[in-house]
């Protein structure tokens, strides 16, 4: 019995050396190949490989002019608005605090600034005036920047009086019709005369004109023209 397992014992231990050769022997080859590659990745092309610092760091484009970044003046005005008068506007000249503020368009449509004196307002775009400020200033000032921003809207408004639920002065929209002025101002009170409606309309030339609007037909779909276009300073009178 003795005999029997050392024999046993002898042909474990020789399989076992067996296996452990073989798995050095596969190692051995495995290391070989890992570094042949590695060499034919860092000599292909005759380039090495940049390293991933390099990469990562993007070409800086302001610092390349050697000044620091100037933020531009924004123009979140719409170019096509006419200012009108008592609209509140402020006006914004590039680090010129002095110059810079808020101010109301008089009744005879102009502003006042230090150094720009008297300068229309009504009737222009905030586009125009900008320019017109800056050719001013540039007696004094180089390379004025300047931005006008209508922050208060008070003239693009028209009136709704008489018998309605909250008559007053309502912020007119590109599409504000008769119809829409009525229903802002909470339709009718109980003894409003909704065939004699009218719209008062300042002329270009002076005086006024009256157009008429009669509600009852224009909600049947007779004379949809009386449902006119609402334009700034219409007064719309229910008796």
């Amino acid at each position: 019995m003795e005999k029997q397992w050392t024999s046993t014992e002898k042909q474990r231990q020789g399989r076992l050396m067996e296996c452990c050769m073989r798995m050095n022997d596969t190692v051995a080859r495995c290391t070989r190949m890992a570094a042949a590659s590695i060499c034919f990745l860092a000599g292909a092309g005759g380039q090495s490989l940049p390293p991933a610092s390099a990469q990562a760091a993007p070409p800086l484009t302001l610092a390349s002019h050697g000044e620091p970044a100037k933020t531009p003046a924004s123009k979140p005005h719409d170019d096509g608005f006419i200012i009108g008068n008592d609209d509140v506007l402020a006006i914004n000249v590039w680090k010129e605090p002095e110059i810079s503020r808020s101010i109301p368009v008089r009744s005879d449509g102009k502003i006042s600034l230090p150094l720009v004196g008297e300068v229309q307002a009504s009737g222009r775009t905030p586009l125009t005036l900008e320019q017109d400020i800056a050719a001013k200033l540039r007696s004094y000032i180089d390379e004025p920047e300047v931005t006008v921003i209508v922050q208060q809207i008070n003239s693009q408004k028209f009136n709704i009086l008489g018998q309605v639920v909250r008559p007053g002065s309502y912020l007119l929209t590109n599409a504000s019709t008769v119809l829409d002025a009525i229903a802002l101002a909470g339709g009718f009170r109980d003894f409003a005369k909704q065939k004699s409606i009218y719209v008062l309309r300042q002329n270009p030339g002076g005086g006024e004109t009256r157009l008429p609007f009669n509600y009852k037909k224009v909600i049947r779909g007779k004379n949809p023209e009386q449902n006119i276009k609402l334009e700034a300073h219409d007064t719309i009178v229910v008796p």
